[in-house]
């Protein structure tokens, strides 16, 4: 048994380039997955992966020819079914060991193993390692039936004159080209109608030769880059782009935007990169500067470039799929084509400026948001009379009027020719016509910030308006869906309103902003009347899942976020003031017992008949260890009272930890369910009274183990 390296490559026509990346990465996983569980692997066997616009391809290390032979055992059936009463093996027996390739001769072999319910027949065989053509073929048959494929196309593997139509297959792309080298012989598998050989093709126009024959599995993409003109890794093409791109910018003193999205993309739109630079008319540069980025990187694939201040210049960087001698018209090509796109940019941003923003607000009311929810205009309306409430709370009328101003602005911009042709623009040209029409920044950059934070790490609303706004459209969003059955199940999100929770979430705790949270829900709830059920009990229940699963990302113990959030807090800008404060409790000697002992007090107060108020008669007080419980409490609670109005919370629970020995004593001590009502009823009013005291800042049953 040998083991050689393995190469397999499928050569197809261009592949759609956002899914190339792990196109490649789920053919080389797979192909090496299922080596590996057929036995053709070694412990230390490594898989490369190759992807192009051409071609997917795993290069594996350590494939052995055939898989090792191994022992296993064959349950067969119970033995009062395959044996008779004098130990003869019954039709049903012989017919399994038949079917097993064995007769009633290898009856004797059989062992008998109890399963906890009856004796067992087992046969031991030595079962025949798979042979590499075998392993190989059930494995590049289950890769290609993995991928990931966006799309599926179907198309004829050849010509039938007689049946055309026949032999269809369906694949990502048409494939043409079959690789399987061990080491340097092939390996006769077939898939999608191809038999596995040793040629493929390298760059349509830049190879040396039409054909390369490659020489064995280690030799691929030395061969591929050298004859082919191609780099098969994705990313040794991607590091070498991204090289070219700095080269070429440092050239000129700039650097080139950074945008991991469209450096993916890029690398899957070429097999050869040859980055190249043009200019276009400084006079596009009156164009905002997002409009020209979006519509280069967008419609032309290109990197714009940017000064040291990050202002964008008139030059960008050309990734191109050639590199010819003089590239002049390579680079002159392109300049021409990215010229009516400029063109159609300033053209947008000239006529829309003609009309003040504030202008389209009424023709929002055309605009449908949701067939249950009205129009855009409706929505507006709604967002802010919430705008309006919030900046109430947080800044009296000046902030009010602001918000509700940049409220009405909001959404006015989705009905320019700019975001009518760049959606993703939507906010930024809000902005910049709202500066043009000679509005405060506050309110511009409002109409911006709306849509904040946009994803996971964006930036919040640089100002109180923006926060107002934000928090409004955000609030209305999600109410407004909830109220009408709009919830996320599972994976499915449509609405992003996962996203929405967590931007409220973050706006609130990281601005700590003295906002109620309930107390939103209710105003966000009363902006859509009886249009919508009231959803605020369960929207509060998804917010707080929401900010439990963000703080655990944070590195916060689970027990700890469940003792914060079990209270609801309501303002959550103080969160991480409890959840500190809880952690260093949790740090005291006497937090165990304490924490212990608090649960053991909610549970009996919750088998209480009635509500127990947290009242003490002092003259009830019999027991030594309950009068000296209220005695400690009586001390304990002033203090702990006055570090939580002032917002200590760690000195708050700290001052707790002198209740440890009292408490401990009262158990000890003290039958709570006494014979005596009056007497029971003032031991549950302390208990009710220690119990209030201890969680106010978080349940510390929680913490209890």
């Amino acid at each position: 048994m040998s083991h050689k390296n393995l190469l397999v490559e499928l050569f197809v026509e261009e592949l759609p380039p956002k899914a190339l990346k792990k196109l490649g990465e789920a053919f080389s996983a797979s192909l090496l997955e299922s080596l590996k569980s057929q036995g053709l692997t070694a412990a230390q066997s490594q898989v490369t992966s190759f992807a192009s616009p051409r071609r997917l391809a795993a290069h594996i290390t350590d494939v052995a020819t055939k898989a090792a032979d191994k022992q296993v055992a064959q349950k067969l059936m119970p033995a009062s079914v395959g044996l008779d009463a004098d130990g003869k093996a019954t039709p049903a027996l012989v017919k399994k060991l038949n079917a097993l390739g064995a007769d009633e001769s290898a009856v004797g072999q059989l062992r008998k193993e109890h399963d906890g319910k009856t004796d067992v027949l087992f046969l031991d065989a030595m079962q025949a390692g798979a042979t590499l053509a075998a392993g190989l073929q059930k494995a590049i048959e289950e890769s290609v039936a993995r991928l990931p494929i966006p799309k599926v196309m179907t198309y004829q593997l050849h010509d039938h004159t007689e049946n055309p139509g026949w032999d269809s297959v369906n694949f990502v792309r048409p494939a043409h080209g079959l690789v399987a080298l061990h080491g340097s012989d092939v390996v006769p598998v077939s898939v999608l109608g191809l038999q596995a050989g040793n040629t493929t093709q390298g760059h349509r126009f830049e190879a040396s030769q039409s054909e390369i024959t490659v020489q064995s599995a280690d030799s691929y993409a030395r061969q591929l880059q050298e004859e082919g003109a191609v780099i098969a890794g994705f990313e040794q093409r991607r590091a070498e782009i991204v090289r070219q791109l700095n080269e070429a910018a440092a050239r000129e003193s700039l650097k080139p935007i950074e945008d991991e999205a469209l450096l993916d993309e890029v690398t899957a739109l070429v097999e050869r990169p040859n980055v190249l630079l043009g200019q276009f008319e400084q006079a596009f540069l009156e164009v905002p500067q997002e409009c020209l980025i979006l519509t280069m990187k967008a419609n032309q694939k290109y990197f714009p470039l940017l000064d040291a201040a990050g202002k964008l210049t008139n030059k960008f960087l050309i990734v191109s799929n050639i590199a010819p001698q003089d590239p002049s018209k390579v680079i002159g090509g392109n300049e021409r084509v990215v010229r009516p796109r400029l063109a159609d940019a300033k053209f947008f941003f000239d006529q829309d400026r003609k009309k003040p923003l504030e202008s389209r607000v009424l023709g929002l009311a055309k605009v449908v948001y949701h067939n249950k929810l009205g129009t855009q205009g409706e929505r507006v309306q709604r967002v802010s009379a919430i705008a309006r409430a919030i900046g109430q709370q947080l800044g009296g009328d000046a902030l009010a009027q602001q918000a509700d101003q940049a409220a009405l602005l909001a959404k006015a911009d989705l009905l320019t020719d700019m975001v009518g042709e760049f959606p993703e623009l939507q906010g930024i040209m809000g902005r910049y016509y709202a500066q043009h029409d000679g509005l405060p920044d506050d309110i511009a950059c409002a109409i911006e910030d709306h849509y904040k934070p946009r994803f996971a790490g964006d930036e919040l609303p640089r100002s109180q308006v923006g926060l107002c706004v934000a928090l409004a459209d955000k609030l209305e969003t999600l109410v407004g869906l909830f109220g009408i059955g709009e919830k996320p199940t599972g994976d499915k999100d449509p609405f992003a309103l996962r996203r929405h929770a967590l931007g409220v979430v973050r706006m609130l705790s990281e601005r700590q902003l003295p906002l109620a949270l309930d107390t939103l829900l209710q105003q966000a709830a009363a902006a859509f009347g009886k249009q919508i059920s009231d959803p605020t009990t369960a929207l509060a229940d998804f917010i707080y899942e929401r900010l439990a699963g963000s703080l655990r990302e944070q590195g916060y113990q689970p027990q700890e976020v469940d003792a914060v959030l079990s209270l609801r807090p309501q303002n959550l800008g103080d969160v991480a003031n409890r959840l500190a404060a809880v952690r260093a409790f949790a740090a005291l000697p006497e937090a165990a017992s304490l924490a212990a002992a608090n649960k053991r007090v909610g549970n009996i107060l919750k088998k209480s008949e009635v509500t127990v108020a947290p009242t003490i008669d002092s003259a009830r007080l019999v027991e030594p260890a309950e009068k000296s419980l209220a005695a400690a409490l009586s001390q304990v609670k002033p203090v702990a009272d006055k570090a939580f109005a002032a917002g200590d919370y760690t000195a708050s629970l700290q001052a707790l930890a002198a209740l440890k020995a009292p408490v401990d004593d009262f158990f000890d001590n003290v039958m709570v369910n006494a014979d005596d009502p009056a007497l029971k009823a003032n031991r549950l009013g302390l208990l009710a009274s220690l119990h209030e005291s201890m969680n106010r800042i978080a349940d510390l049953s929680k913490l209890a183990a």
